[in-house]
């Protein structure tokens, strides 16, 4: 079998060309994989930040995690000597070692050869556009009610995620600022309790298989992602293995539909509000249209990670940063309109994501690592509990 080459601790570092800050998005990811990282610092090349004000801000959650440096760094990681089963040893701790240096420091990582077959994503993508095609009613018959189950349609609107506290608080900006998006959340097949929303067979054909199938093929990515953790902080390569082995993840299939660009431009507004996710990591499949802004945690600008053609994106959760006493860090995001788009443009174009939230079990007590640094931050907490108090918070 025929190996990509390492990424090497020099490249992860290098620099993106001055002249990526004009190129297109498809120019941009060549650019991005070429030096194996989107960085910014002193003498990197900087992306203009978004003329979004930081006064004025609802009050922030602590989980998500703060740096004390000026570096960011978001690397491309060559994921296949996890992947490969016949992998020497010292290939799987360099690479787990450099998931995890990433992890510590921007919470953001792009995996490239991460085993996932190209054909099953494009599948996978075709689906979710046909089932967001269907009419409203269809949809809306298919409708989230319960923050438990965590299953089903959400109409555009109705979810508000950000970084505010109260759920009176994100009702008001849910009313001011909704999120310009629909999703279909999609949970354990085998849950015995809470039963996942589909469409009919005759709606959408091949919808359920093709959701289960992409399910089960992220689930096995997310676990692969957990042991290089582990195996960079020093634990057992699979410490993570029954504490989130029970598939208690959320698929979510995701339409952000074409938008007037002067409703981005107002204060507050987005496709999705900047937040950080709830869980322990999220795998983030997107097409080429961009959008997903990274907030470098030093100096709260706002650094766009364009789509790369061939990779994913993964970051950490809130939950995983708390594990780790803030090892690993869970950091703020949102998607805007993609900086690709001219002056003249009124319109942005339609986008589709596909985000696999990794949980732990749902009854797994998430406590502090035994290998993190200093006394515990954070009181320990059931996943399940966690996870259905901030969902119980964001949505209407």
């Amino acid at each position: 079998m025929l190996r990509t080459p390492a990424v090497s601790r020099g490249s992860l570092l290098a620099r993106v060309p001055r002249s990526a800050r004009l190129l297109t998005a498809a120019q941009f990811s060549t650019a991005a994989v070429a030096s194996n990282s989107i960085s910014t610092s002193a003498g990197f090349p900087r992306f203009l930040p978004s003329p979004t004000s930081f006064a004025c801000r609802p009050q922030q959650r602590l989980l998500a995690t703060f740096a004390k440096e000026d570096s960011f760094n978001i690397p491309v990681i060559d994921f296949f000597a996890l992947v490969d089963p016949a992998a020497a040893p010292a290939q799987i701790d360099e690479t787990s070692r450099k998931v995890a240096e990433a992890f510590k420091t921007s919470g953001f990582i792009y995996l490239k050869n991460h085993g996932i077959p190209q054909e099953q994503l494009k599948m996978t993508f075709d689906k979710s556009a046909e089932f967001f095609k269907l009419p409203i009613d269809i949809k809306d018959r298919l409708a989230w009610k319960d923050p438990r189950a965590n299953r089903g349609y959400v109409s555009e609107g109705r979810e508000r995620v950000t970084q505010a506290t109260s759920a009176e608080e994100i009702a008001a900006l849910r009313e001011k600022n909704p999120d310009y998006k629909e999703s279909m959340e999609i949970g354990n097949e085998f849950d015995p309790i809470h039963k996942n929303e589909w469409p009919e067979e005759s709606e959408v054909p091949e919808f359920r298989a093709t959701m289960l199938a992409f399910r089960k093929a992220a689930d096995q990515l997310h676990l692969k992602v957990l042991k290089s953790i582990a195996i960079g902080l020093g634990l057992d390569a699979e410490y993570f293995e029954d504490k989130c082995n029970q598939e208690w993840h959320t698929l979510r299939l995701l339409h952000y539909p074409s938008v007037h660009v002067d409703k981005l431009k107002v204060e507050g507004s987005a496709r999705a509000g900047e937040h950080s996710d709830y869980g322990s990591i999220t795998l983030l499949f997107q097409d080429m249209v961009g959008g997903l802004e990274v907030q470098n945690p030093h100096t709260k600008e706002w650094i766009p990670a364009p789509p790369i053609e061939g990779t994913i994106v993964v970051n950490v959760g809130d939950l995983l940063s708390r594990w780790s006493n803030d090892e690993l860090r869970s950091t703020v995001h949102r998607v805007k309109a993609p900086r690709t788009l001219k002056p003249t443009d009124t319109m942005t174009p339609a986008r589709y994501s596909i985000a696999f939230f990794c949980n732990p079990n749902e009854h797994q007590l998430i406590e502090t690592l035994p290998t993190a640094k200093g006394p515990s931050k954070y009181e320990s907490v059931l996943a399940g509990d966690y996870l259905e108090k901030r969902l119980s918070e964001t949505y209407a």
